[in-house]
């Protein structure tokens, strides 16, 4: 939540002038010299001369510690208020804001109470716990309100942080598939008796067309960058002349066996290759990327090192597979975004687990503290 906006304005004068009135009442009880000339205390806000040593046992001190303690308690309902949804007691965004500004108005409400002072192992403990609750929450608020722009800075793509596994499955799916489609496939047997195919069907048959699979996938940043390739069909052979007219017996032009035999070898020993270095490359390299847990822990998880190596590999295959290779490209692009999303999400709530549970733990020892203080000194 920005804090930087209209709506936290009266909050800010609000919390202002309430920490002006408690030191300027604090002062006036206990160091009155200390205030300018002509802003003495009225008699009323004097308070009668006790017998409590410490500030926090005075009427004035207990008057600080139970206000600070009733902004405890209210700040803890603000997480019970973000559960129940139905709940009609004020907007999200107010609670919120009066959850900021009235937390960090115990500051010099606690500071008072205290009399700038620790005290015993109790108050002492409590300080220390009030200290990581203010601190972490300064940090989650410093965070909520900077990372919006990061991540629109570094995050081309943003998606639904609960749909990145579902993502990161779809991505490795469809490289084991590009994967399988470029293996060779394995004989098929045939009967004894069975006729044996014709020379022309052999050849024109070609390799199997290398499928896409850019369509299988719909991630952001697919969305954001779509990579179109291309299909690698095998050159058809020289069409057969056409008949001439009705009636005249032409036969047609046979093709020249050795120009058959020495065209269709070499293509297919050529996409064999190339097909080859881009089954190694997602065996050792992309696969145990898109599968890892961690894919910063994986070279292909640099991004300086994932562009020097899929140049490579687009220097080694030919120029109607390069397509293909900017598909692979772009699913690691795509895993190195989410891996940065989920880092930045963590960083964003991972606060959280320290502010949340060292609050309401604060909570039940400060409640401790005023009892065994209001019935037992």
């Amino acid at each position: 939540m920005r804090i930087f906006n209209r709506s936290h304005v009266p909050w800010l004068i609000f919390v202002v002038l309430a920490t002006i009135a408690a030191s300027w009442i604090y002062f006036g009880n206990f160091h009155p010299r200390r205030l300018p000339a002509g802003f003495g205390l009225p008699p009323w806000l004097v308070q009668k001369p006790s017998e409590h040593r410490s500030v926090g046992g005075t009427p004035l001190g207990l008057t600080y510690g139970t206000i600070a303690f009733a902004i405890f308690i209210f700040a803890t309902l603000f997480s019970v208020r973000k559960r129940v949804v139905l709940w009609r007691l004020g907007t999200l965004q107010r609670w919120m804001r009066s959850h900021i500004w009235l937390t960090l108005l115990t500051i010099p409400l606690v500071v008072f109470h205290s009399g700038f002072r620790l005290g015993g192992p109790m108050t002492t403990l409590l300080i220390a716990l009030y200290v990581i609750v203010m601190v972490s929450g300064i940090y989650g608020l410093a965070l909520q309100h900077q990372m919006p722009r990061i991540m629109k800075e570094r995050l081309p793509a943003e998606t639904v942080f609960e749909q990145i596994p579902h993502i990161r499955e779809q991505v490795v799916i469809a490289a084991e598939k590009m994967r399988d489609s470029f293996k060779p496939a394995p004989p098929k047997k045939t009967d004894a008796g069975a006729p044996a195919p014709s020379p022309l069907k052999t050849v024109t048959s070609g390799s199997t067309p290398m499928a896409s699979t850019v369509g299988d996938i719909s991630t952001p940043t697919a969305r954001a960058k779509t990579v179109v390739g291309s299909t690698i069909i095998a050159a058809p052979l020289n069409p057969s002349p056409s008949v001439a007219a009705v009636g005249t017996a032409t036969k047609p032009e046979a093709p020249l066996p050795g120009a058959v035999a020495s065209a269709k070898p070499g293509a297919a020993e050529g996409d064999a290759d190339s097909e080859a270095v881009l089954v190694e490359f997602l065996e050792r390299q992309v696969l145990p990327y898109l599968k890892a847990k961690r894919g910063e822990r994986f070279r292909l998880g640099n991004s300086r090192f994932s562009d020097d190596a899929f140049r490579f590999v687009k220097l080694r295959v030919p120029e109607v597979y390069r397509s293909r290779v900017e598909e692979i490209q772009a699913w690691c692009d795509e895993r190195r975004m989410l891996d940065l999303q989920t880092k930045l999400h963590h960083w964003l709530h991972a606060w959280l687990f320290v502010h949340v549970p060292i609050s309401f733990l604060l909570l039940m020892l400060t409640a401790w503290h005023a009892f065994v203080t209001l019935f037992y000194y």
